[in-house]
């Protein structure tokens, strides 16, 4: 494929900035095993800016003369000793800057030795974010549409007002929640494939220099050098693999759980709903004083289970975080119900 000449000053544009953003990394990480992994990522990129100088004489253009930093560049540049590069290690990725992924919370004695371990490492934990989204979208639901009850059964409003709200409130929450999600996935979608479409030309205009950023990164991770090395080539002698591992390892992404939009609006949706409608149950099966408290004993039982099952992803014991959510969700009933009331004495 034929570059332009606006790809190629594009791309020498990028890797210029990847070695400056490198260097001010490295400073960041002065003293850490990380300090030279980044300097030589540095090298790297320069060596691959000067790749695209041979393609630019080539398309008959004139070399940049000196590269300028601009200023999305320099706002990081000044934020990554002031904050450190970990919270910024998504921006840094969409400014093409390499071996993010080390920043991922992972075990010291967990870094994989061989290719075979690579991949037993990719679906250890496989499943287990959807999950905890739909447990979180549930109690988003329940606290979020208990507490316009109370609020609502607070100001002195009747059952029939108080049963309209509850639905009310659990139709929009939920369109908001699919909406928001959906937006939310479809931009960390987009993102996230343009960087690895960044990678797969990276890796067709320039295989080798690929291959000796990955090996520096196997090196930080700590496995040595002429391991490194041999994995390293042995990746990209098979592009598609050598493409889905440039990802993990240098984007700190896994191309397989990108995600559908669509997928993560519905089951916003539901979840959302099902939360939601739990407090809206007492006001369809009991009638007066019997359903205002068959809500408050519906949430209850509802943000103990809650809270037990957010005990598998916290470590925490099932009856500490039972007990946590539930104390949780009583505030916010609580202020919510004496906020109504307070309207509803103003009011009448």
């Amino acid at each position: 494929m034929q570059t332009s000449p606006t790809q190629a000053l594009e791309s020498w544009h990028e890797e210029k900035r990847s070695a400056w953003l490198y260097r001010i990394v490295s400073d960041a990480e002065s003293g850490s095993t990380r300090q030279v992994l980044f300097l030589e990522l540095a090298q790297a990129a320069d060596t691959q800016a000067a790749l695209w100088e041979a393609e630019m004489t080539k398309l008959g253009m004139a070399k940049p003369a000196r590269f300028v930093p601009d200023a999305r560049a320099r706002l990081v540049a000044w934020l990554i000793p002031r904050v450190g590069v970990r919270p910024l290690k998504g921006i840094l990725a969409a400014m093409k800057v390499r071996g993010m992924s080390l920043y991922h919370a992972a075990a010291p004695h967990s870094t994989p030795v061989n290719l075979e371990q690579m991949r037993a490492e990719r679906h250890k934990n496989a499943g287990s974010g959807n999950l905890r989204a739909a447990v979180f979208g549930v109690n988003d639901g329940l606290i979020s549409n208990a507490s316009l009850i109370l609020g609502v059964a607070g100001a002195g409003a009747g059952a029939d007002m108080i049963l309209l709200s509850g639905i009310a409130g659990l139709l929009a929450g939920a369109f908001s929640m699919a909406a928001g999600e959906y937006v939310s996935m479809r931009s960390q979608r987009e993102f996230h494939e343009y960087q690895i479409s960044l990678e797969r030309e990276e890796l067709d205009q320039y295989p080798q220099e690929e291959a000796a950023e990955l090996a520096l990164i196997y090196q930080a991770k700590g496995i040595g050098k002429e391991e490194s090395n041999r994995m390293a080539q042995a990746l990209i002698a098979d592009p598609d693999r050598a493409l889905d591992t440039l990802a993990r390892e240098e984007l700190g992404l896994n191309p397989d759980e990108l995600g559908s939009p669509w997928g993560a609006a519905i089951s916003s949706f539901f979840a959302f709903a099902v939360g939601a409608f739990l407090p809206v149950l007492p006001y369809l099966l009991l009638t007066g004083a019997n359903a205002f408290y068959g809500v408050m004993a519906t949430t209850g039982i509802s943000l103990f289970g809650v809270g037990a099952a957010l005990s598998l992803f916290t470590g925490r014991g099932a009856l500490a975080g039972g007990m946590r959510m539930l104390l949780i969700g009583a505030g916010a009933g609580a202020a919510t119900w004496l906020i109504g009331k307070g309207m509803g004495v103003a009011l009448g």
